[in-house]
């Protein structure tokens, strides 16, 4: 899963204990998919503040339990068998993951691309920790890049999986997360839980308020410490960002980023971050994920065929690059920003 800071600012009281007459904020820290998960939840009642994160962390350890790319897990055995050829088994809940999935990979023309699983192991990046070695040889990328893996080659039924490329290696970590935090807060409001915020790592989803306003978060500066800008949540938003800073190694002077490029094989150039924001916590990281990699030149049009229209890229010169909807919500907090509000076709 893709791990990133981003500075939540919640300005209230935590650790209040008991029942009493106004909502009060509740936390607790977990540590799945990952990475550090901060579950805030304001309610009355305390007990039903801990039902919430006991909810919280049942539903992203199913998720990572399921989907997690290199320790032993359903989907590591989907890629053996899809390696060797075979058909396998699925059942709803996994068609369903897949297909969302699928259809975000068409929409971004396959900028996310999560079956690009062995390009990823490749750069030493199926492990908890950094890499700690040198690139891999542009013969073994090019050998993985000639077989094209996408996800246009999952072949798809309500109980079958197939394909018929055997380099396809299924990786969800630009997805997983998301979908893990959609299912908390389906969970959470199923359990009548109205105001609340998820925040795996930096990425997030926020429903409701505190207290009748809007939870205010800020946006880490990629290049420095602090952060470079801060928004309020709207009822119901997620904020996802994708930064070269997550997950990396150095080797001879260079520094070598986790999120490859399918075309290329190698880590995406020309951008830095990429914060998106979507109702859908899933969408949000898809987004993030294929915009960093579409770069500045391409990723208006990628953003409209995948359906977010609040986006800020920011590139190596540190130019910011916003939608319209974007630039109307942030308060940027630096003073020095170079801007480019982006509109009309690309």
């Amino acid at each position: 899963m893709k791990w990133l800071w981003l500075n939540l600012t919640l300005l209230l009281a935590f650790g209040l204990s008991g029942c009493s007459e106004s909502p009060q904020v509740h936390q607790a820290k977990l540590f799945t998919l990952g990475t550090l998960v901060d579950v805030t939840v304001l309610h009355r009642d305390e007990a039903a503040a801990a039902r919430a994160v006991e909810i919280v962390e049942s539903e992203l350890a199913t998720v990572n339990a399921q989907w997690h790319a290199w320790r032993d897990s359903p989907l590591t055995q989907i890629n053996q068998q899809l390696a060797l050829g075979n058909t396998v088994a699925i059942d709803a809940a996994t068609y369903r993951f897949i297909q969302q999935a699928q259809t975000l990979a068409s929409h971004s023309e396959q900028r996310f691309n999560p079956a690009i699983g062995a390009l990823v192991a490749l750069w030493g990046f199926h492990s908890d920790e950094r890499p700690d070695s040198a690139p891999p040889t542009q013969e073994a990328i090019n050998a993985l890049l000639k077989s094209a893996p996408s996800m246009a080659d999952i072949t798809l039924t309500e109980t079958t999986l197939s394909s018929n490329n055997r380099a396809v290696q299924l990786d969800f970590g630009a997805f997983g997360k998301g979908y893990a935090i959609d299912q908390a807060v389906a969970r959470l409001k199923q359990s009548g839980i109205e105001n609340a915020i998820v925040n795996a790592g930096g990425d997030l989803r926020a429903i409701g308020s505190k207290n009748e306003r809007p939870w205010r978060i800020g946006i880490r500066h990629p290049t420095a410490a602090g952060v470079i800008a801060s928004l309020e949540i709207i009822d119901d938003e997620s904020v996802f960002t994708s930064g070269n800073y997550e997950r990396f190694f150095d080797f001879s002077g260079q520094r070598y980023h986790h999120i490859i490029d399918p075309r290329s094989g190698y880590p995406a150039q020309g951008t830095v971050s990429v914060t998106v924001i979507h109702r859908s916590a899933a969408v949000a990281d898809a987004a993030a994920t294929a915009l960093f990699i579409a770069g500045a030149e391409q990723w208006p049009r990628i953003a409209r065929q995948m359906g977010v229209d609040e986006v800020m890229l920011i590139d190596e010169q540190l130019t910011l690059h916003m939608t319209p909807k974007m630039a109307q919500r942030i308060q940027l907090e630096i003073d020095d920003a170079e801007l480019n509000i982006v509109g009309g076709e690309q």
